[in-house]
């Protein structure tokens, strides 16, 4: 004998098709997202998470400095040069030395143009430029489509008005731009065969007959 719960009711389902006019849901969205339950919890603290995964989960969130970027921006940093405590740091939206003459800097260019050994403070830029310590930070955010984190990290390195110079950063900001531009392309169906596309190298295949085309009798 079945006992009849307080919460609980069988009914008759209902045969006026009134059921099937509901909208049906997919699984996922009847999950309860991993990261938000965390966060609900109090397990994990919304800036440990992934910049774009925060901004989706919680909108109003203001993100807290990250740690890959040793410096903040328009701080000067200081560099050992020529034994003494130098700084550089960000003039007319580019990064510059402020502890050196402008006709020093001219002569010390010029220097670096003919292969010779320039300031450690022009040294210090001209490595930011090419393969700077946040190289690995930026790599990662470009793997997850973080386009906009990755511009604040290099205009606050460099500046906004910097003209990046042939090394790994720049090879890393053209590739990912090539990518996005060949997934625009593929998205618009530009590129690419595509699903019911015909390849134009692809030609009709002849009508191949099982008998002659000029038949003798005898």
């Amino acid at each position: 004998m079945v006992r009849d719960h307080p919460e609980l009711r069988c009914a008759a389902a209902s045969a006026d098709g009134g059921a099937c006019a509901l909208p049906v849901l997919p699984d996922a969205a009847t999950w309860v997202l991993p990261d938000l339950e965390l966060i609900r919890t109090g397990l994990i603290e919304v800036d440990r998470l992934h910049p774009l995964v925060a901004s989706a989960l919680v909108p109003d969130h203001s993100p807290a400095g990250s740690s890959r970027i040793p410096d903040r921006a328009g701080q000067p940093r200081l560099v050992e040069c020529r034994g003494a405590q130098h700084r550089i740091g960000l003039v007319n939206g580019v990064l510059a030395p402020l502890d050196h003459d402008p006709a020093e800097i001219r002569r010390e260019e010029l220097l670096a143009a003919l292969t010779g050994t320039p300031l450690p403070c022009l040294q210090t830029i001209d490595e930011a430029h090419r393969h700077p310590d946040c190289l690995a930070g930026v790599r990662e955010r470009l793997d997850h489509g973080d386009t906009a984190g990755v511009l604040a990290v290099v205009e606050g390195l460099l500046g906004p008005d910097a003209l990046l110079r042939t090394g790994a950063l720049r090879d890393e900001l053209e590739a990912a731009a090539l990518r996005r531009i060949t997934y625009g392309l593929f998205r618009a169906g530009l590129v690419g065969p595509g699903p019911g596309r015909i390849r134009p190298d692809r030609r009709r295949p002849r009508d191949r007959r099982s008998y002659p085309r000029h038949a003798t009798s005898c």
